[in-house]
């Protein structure tokens, strides 16, 4: 058990004064007598104590050094702050509150708060469902009518990669105690960028392809690339929208 205040002032009226001064040893023994129940002190402790009351003249405890000891209080502003600002981060928290980041993590973790982060999605166009409805309807159609439709099938997609900045999901999150399923509508078509292209058939890989102009169908992917059979039948997915060709 550490000692407070009072231990300390306590051994140093058993070391004495003057020519009636116990050694370090004598006070270590009769502070065990007086206080048996407590685990002995060492003789270290006892000149530790005597040099810091030579020194400063007192034996109090010095004060603390850091941030403020979390409390019920500030775990309260933390959630405030969250329910104010869903999309704060733990390190503007921190600053804010003037508490440690990780005082702030822990606070969270304890009210199961979670940094949900945002999912971005494809734009769609009022027109989305009949073209999807009728793709199924002729994927569907096919397929009963050719066993082997589906393994003809060359699925390809792109990918734009913007050289202007692009949304970060990592820097952008949502603190919550359920999934709010925040989603991010997002345009495809934009200046400065490259698009990737790919494709996959059966159990080979076709690509990647890269270029500047956009892909307005399944067939500008055939364009790109010439050492596909044409016997393949072409799916393309681009801005939520399924073409057949």
């Amino acid at each position: 058990m550490p000692l407070n205040e009072r231990d300390r002032i306590e051994i140093l009226m058993m070391i004495g004064v003057g020519d009636r001064m116990r050694t370090q040893q004598e006070v270590c023994r009769l502070f065990h007598e007086m206080h048996p129940d407590r685990e002995p002190v060492s003789q270290s402790t006892v000149s530790r104590i005597e040099r810091k009351y030579r020194e400063l003249g007192h034996v109090r405890d010095a004060p603390r050094q850091g941030r403020p000891k979390i409390n019920e209080n500030v775990q309260q502003d933390v959630i405030l702050s969250a329910l104010e600002n869903p999309h704060c981060t733990v390190r503007q928290v921190s600053r804010d509150l003037n508490i440690g980041k990780s005082s702030v993590s822990n606070i969270f973790k304890k009210v199961k708060y979670h940094p949900y982060r945002v999912r971005l999605i494809h734009e769609l166009a009022e027109d989305d469902f009949d073209r999807r409805t009728e793709f199924c309807e002729y994927m569907m159609d096919h397929n009963n009518q050719n066993n082997g439709f589906i393994a003809n099938i060359l699925f390809s997609d792109e990918a734009t990669f913007f050289l202007n900045g692009h949304v970060n999901r990592q820097n952008t999150r949502y603190w919550s105690q359920e999934n709010p399923h925040w989603m991010q509508e997002y345009h495809t078509q934009h200046p400065q960028k490259v698009n990737v292209w790919a494709g996959i058939v059966r159990n080979r890989i076709v690509g990647l392809y890269f270029f500047d102009e956009n892909l307005t169908g399944a067939l500008s992917s055939f364009q790109h690339c010439p050492n596909i059979n044409k016997g393949f039948f072409g799916v393309k997915r681009t801005s939520g929208r399924h073409f057949r060709k």
